[in-house]
C-alpha cells in the first residue's frame, strides 16, 4: 500500500487520501483457500481523485476512532470515500481532525478488515474460519454446530438462567444498543466494558468530590499541574492544543510530574520526576502547606464544601508535610512548598483531572484529593477553572426489557466497594470464573468492538476464560486477537459506512452531533442496528419457548392475557427496540426535541445548537466562534455546588472516608527489577490501529525504554532484542536507551504485539503489554492497576 501524500499535508488534512492496493487477502486462513490471496469483491482496488466522473458529496461524519467524536465532512466520489475533512460547525473539535483522524479512511479500506460473516473451524485461537451468510451466522448463534453450542441449548441447560451470558463492549455511539440487546432484551447482568481498564476511578473520584468529572477552561486559566497524563502525545485534540499553546511563558506556566520526560514535560515549563504510584502523597502535601499557612478560600469552603473543617483537621494531624512527602514521591519538599505557594495564589489556577487509567491502588483516593485540592482555591463552575457546563439533553429512548424470573444476581462486582450500576470489574469477573468462585456457570461471552486479550491485564487468564466458553460471539470491524478465540464473527461496518444514534455533548459549548453513513457498507458487513435487529428476530421466538419451560411466573401470566400479548407487550419481542432505522429515529427524536428546523440544520452540517445561525461565525481561515463569550456556560451551579471532603459512605465499605496515605503504597523495586509503566500515542487508539498502514507509518512498533546507564552496564544498544518478564508473562521487543526514565523504571506503548494473522501489519509487531502485567485492581471500583508490576529485563 503507498499513501501519496507529504507528512506536512496529511497532518494537515489538506490533501486527499490517495490510497493504493487492497488486493491482498486475509491473513486468515479460510476455509479452502488457505495460502491464497485474491481479489476482495467490492474493494477499490486503486482509489485516486482523478478517476472520479461524478460530482462529489460531503457527508457530515463524526469520528469513530478515538474517544473524542471530532466531527468532519467525508467527500463522496462514485461511491468511494476520497477525502475527510474537519466540520467547522461543532464546537468540541472546532474544524480540526488529527492524524489518526485523517487516517481513519484507512479504517473503511483497509484489505484485512472483517468481509463476511464466519464461523469457527479450527481449534479456538488458529485462526480457521468458514465465510457464511448472515443467516447461517445467527442460526449457528442460537443452535450452535459441532464444534460449540448455541445459545438455545445453553440456556435450556441453565433452566433459563439469562446470567450465563455475559457480554463486553468497547466504547463508541451504537454502544447502548448493544447492552440493550444482550442486557436489556436478552436478559444478562454481567457486563463488563473498557470502563474498568481505562479511566473509571478518575471519573468517579471526581463525581464522588465535585458531582462533575469537570471540562477545564484553559483560555483563561494561568496556572497547571498536570500530573499522569500526557496530553501533548497521548491525545491530540483542539483542548490539548488549547493547552500547550500557551505554555513556555506565555500565559499559562505549566508543571509536569511524570516518571518518564514526555512530549508533555518537553512542552511544559517544568518537569518534576515523581516514583510511580505516589502521586496522592504529593497532593496530600500541597494541601498541607496551604492548609498549615491559612491560604484556603474560606469564605468558599464554608459556603460549598462538606466536610471541610475536618479535612483540614485531618491533613494537619497526620503531619503531611513536604519533607515526609519527598521521602515517598521522590519530588523536592523545596519544590512542593514552592508549588504549593504558586498554585494557591494564582488567579485561576487548575490542577489538571486527567484522562487516563487506573495506575495504583489509591487512584481513587489521588482524584478526590485533587478535586478537593482545586476546590481550596476556589476556581471551580468559573471562567480559567473546571467547567461544569450545560448539558443539552435528549430524552432517553424506553426499551421494553423482559423480566426473566430465572435469571440470577450478576457477580462482576464481588468484593467491590462501590460497584457502578451498568458494569463490573473486567478483573473480577475473569478470575472469579477461572477460580471457580462464580455462583453459576457463565458459558457464553457476546464481545463487541473490544480486544480484551489485549486490553486486559494477565492475557493468558483472558484466553483461559474464552477457551473455557460453550459459546464465543464476536462483533467487530478487524480480525483482532480476541476475533480469533470466536465461535461466530459478524462483520460490522465501519464508522463511514453507517448512521449513528444521535449524540448530545455539554458543557462550555453545548451541541448535538449526528453520524451519517457517507458510503453503503461494504462487502456483506451490516450496521450495528441492523445486527442487533436480525439478530434479536433470529433469537426470540425459540428463547421466549425456553423462558416459557421454566418461567412459572411467565405461564401463569401467558394464561391469564395469552401468548401473542405477552411476548408483544412485556418485551419478549427482542428487536422491537429497532422497529425503525436509525435514520429515521434520529429525525423523529430531534423534531421532538428542538423542532424541524433544527432537524435540517443537523442532517446537512451534522451539529445543532440553539442560535447556531445567530452564534456560529467565521473569524479567520481555521478560527470560528461557536458561542458568543457572554452565551457560553462557565458558570451554571450557583448554590448547588457543592465539594465532599468528606464521604461517610466510603467508611461503611472499609474505604478511608478522606484521602489518606497507607505505606502500603510506598514505592519499592527490589533490586535487578524494574517498575513497567505503560502508556498510549497520539497516532494509535489502544490496540485498534495498529493495523492501519497510515499510522503505522509514523510509528512503526513500540520500545522499551530503559535508562541509558542502566543499559550501557547490561551490554544494551539501541535496537537490540530484549526480553521483559514478570511473574504473569513473557515478551520481546526492541531496547531503546534513554535518560528519560529512571534507572528503576522501564516502559513500552500499549496496543502492540498482535498474535492474529488476520492482521498483516499488526502480527508479531512490538510486544503487548497486557501479558506481562499483573492483574492487580484497585479496592473501590475493582478497576485494573497497570502500574504495580515489576520486571526482569535481558539482552536476547
Amino acid at each position: 500500500m503507498e499513501v501519496e501524500v507529504s507528512r506536512r499535508k496529511f497532518l494537515q488534512g489538506s490533501v486527499a487520501m490517495t490510497i493504493v492496493g487492497g488486493a491482498a487477502g486475509s491473513g486468515m486462513l479460510w476455509a479452502g483457500e488457505e495460502g491464497k490471496h485474491k481479489s476482495l469483491p467490492g474493494y477499490p482496488a486503486t482509489i485516486t481523485t482523478k478517476t472520479s466522473t461524478g460530482k462529489a458529496e460531503e457527508i457530515p461524519f463524526l469520528c469513530g476512532i478515538c474517544v473524542n467524536k471530532c466531527a468532519g465532512f467525508a467527500r463522496v466520489e462514485d461511491g468511494i470515500v476520497t477525502k475527510l475533512n474537519p466540520n467547522p460547525y461543532f464546537p468540541k473539535s472546532r474544524n480540526m481532525l488529527c492524524p489518526r483522524g485523517n487516517a481513519g479512511i484507512q479504517t473503511t479500506y483497509d484489505p484485512d478488515r472483517l468481509k463476511y460473516p464466519m464461523i469457527r473451524i479450527g481449534k479456538r485461537g488458529e485462526g480457521k474460519f468458514k465465510r457464511v451468510t448472515w443467516e447461517e451466522a445467527y442460526e449457528a448463534i442460537l443452535n450452535g454446530t459441532k464444534d460449540f453450542k448455541g445459545l438455545a441449548q445453553i440456556l435450556d441447560e441453565e433452566k433459563d438462567n439469562r446470567s450465563t451470558i455475559g457480554y463486553c463492549n468497547g466504547e463508541g455511539l451504537s454502544k447502548e444498543g448493544f447492552e440493550d440487546l444482550v442486557g436489556k432484551k436478552i436478559g444478562s447482568p454481567n457486563y463488563v466494558d473498557e470502563v474498568s481498564i481505562c479511566l473509571e476511578t478518575a471519573g468517579g473520584g471526581f463525581f464522588a468530590t465535585l458531582g462533575v468529572y469537570p471540562e477545564i477552561d484553559f483560555e483563561h486559566a494561568d496556572y497547571m499541574i498536570i500530573l499522569g497524563a500526557n496530553r501533548a502525545e497521548a491525545i491530540i485534540t483542539p483542548d490539548t492544543q488549547d493547552m500547550f499553546k500557551q505554555t513556555k511563558g506565555r500565559g499559562l506556566k505549566t508543571i509536569c510530574i511524570d516518571p518518564r520526560f514526555t512530549n508533555t514535560a518537553a512542552k511544559a515549563d517544568k518537569w518534576l520526576p515523581v516514583n510511580p504510584g505516589t502521586d496522592l502523597a504529593y497532593i496530600l502535601a500541597m494541601t498541607y502547606v496551604i492548609f498549615k499557612n491559612n491560604l484556603e478560600n474560606k469564605e468558599f469552603m464554608k459556603k460549598h464544601a462538606v466536610g471541610y473543617e475536618e479535612y483540614k483537621q485531618h491533613i494537619l494531624s497526620h503531619n503531611y508535610t513536604p519533607e515526609w512527602a519527598e521521602k515517598i514521591c521522590g519530588i523536592s519538599a523545596k519544590d512542593i512548598k514552592e508549588m504549593a505557594l504558586e498554585f494557591i495564589n494564582a488567579e485561576s489556577p487548575i490542577i489538571y483531572p486527567g484522562r487516563r487509567s487506573v495506575f495504583s491502588p489509591n487512584d481513587y483516593q489521588l482524584r478526590r484529593a485533587m478535586g478537593i485540592l482545586q476546590a481550596l482555591s476556589g476556581n471551580l463552575d468559573k471562567k480559567g477553572g473546571y467547567i461544569y457546563g450545560n448539558p443539552i439533553m435528549m430524552p432517553a429512548e424506553y426499551v421494553s426489557s423482559p423480566i426473566y424470573d430465572q435469571a440470577k444476581e450478576r457477580f462482576d462486582t464481588e468484593g467491590i466497594a462501590f460497584p457502578t450500576a451498568k458494569s463490573g470489574s473486567w478483573i473480577v469477573f475473569r478470575n472469579m470464573i477461572l477460580e471457580g468462585k462464580n455462583p453459576y456457570p457463565v458459558r457464553a461471552m457476546f464481545i463487541r468492538k473490544h480486544n480484551p486479550i489485549m486490553s486486559v491485564p494477565n492475557t493468558a487468564k483472558t484466553k483461559q476464560l474464552l477457551e473455557k466458553m460453550d459459546l464465543n460471539v464476536v462483533i467487530d470491524i478487524l480480525p483482532s486477537d480476541t476475533a480469533m478465540y470466536a465461535d461466530v464473527i459478524l462483520p460490522e461496518a465501519s464508522y463511514l459506512e453507517r448512521t449513528s444514534p444521535v449524540k448530545a455533548y455539554g458543557f462550555l459549548e453545548p451541541s448535538i452531533v449526528q453520524r451519517k453513513a457517507a458510503i453503503k457498507p461494504l462487502f456483506e458487513t451490516k450496521e450495528p442496528e441492523v445486527i442487533y435487529k436480525e439478530l434479536a428476530e433470529k433469537l426470540a421466538k425459540p428463547l421466549f419457548e425456553i423462558s416459557k419451560k421454566y418461567d412459572k411466573d411467565l405461564q401463569e401470566q401467558i394464561k391469564a392475557r395469552g401468548e401473542e400479548k405477552v411476548f408483544k407487550e412485556d418485551g419478549y419481542d427482542l428487536a422491537d427496540a429497532w422497529d425503525k432505522p436509525v435514520h429515521e429515529k434520529n429525525k423523529e427524536l430531534v423534531e421532538k426535541v428542538y423542532g424541524e428546523e433544527a432537524w435540517k440544520i443537523l442532517d446537512e452540517k451534522g451539529v445543532y445548537y440553539p442560535h447556531m445561525e445567530k452564534y456560529h461565525k467565521q473569524l479567520s481561515p481555521n478560527d470560528f466562534q461557536y458561542y458568543p463569550k457572554s452565551k457560553r456556560f462557565y458558570s451554571t451551579k450557583g448554590d448547588k455546588l457543592r465539594v465532599i471532603c468528606k464521604y461517610d459512605n466510603l467508611a461503611k465499605k472499609g474505604i478511608d472516608a478522606m484521602p489518606t496515605w497507607h505505606d502500603e503504597w510506598k514505592f519499592s523495586v527490589p533490586e535487578g527489577k524494574f517498575r513497567l509503566i505503560t502508556g498510549r500515542h497520539a497516532q494509535f487508539t489502544q490496540s485498534g490501529t495498529t493495523n492501519n498502514a497510515m499510522l503505522r507509518d509514523l510509528i512503526p512498533t513500540n520500545f522499551l525504554w530503559i535508562n541509558q546507564r542502566v543499559a550501557t552496564k547490561m551490554g544494551i544498544k539501541f535496537g537490540d532484542d530484549v526480553e521483559v518478564k514478570s511473574e504473569v508473562g513473557t515478551v520481546q521487543l526492541k531496547a531503546y536507551p534513554t535518560e528519560k526514565i529512571a534507572p528503576n523504571q522501564t516502559f513500552m506503548l500499549h496496543g502492540f504485539g498482535s498474535e492474529s494473522k488476520g492482521l498483516e501489519l499488526s502480527y508479531g509487531n512490538g510486544a503487548n503489554d497486557a501479558v506481562i502485567i499483573k492483574d492487580d485492581i484497585e479496592p473501590v471500583f475493582g478497576a485494573a492497576v497497570m502500574h504495580s508490576t515489576n520486571v526482569e529485563i535481558r539482552k536476547v
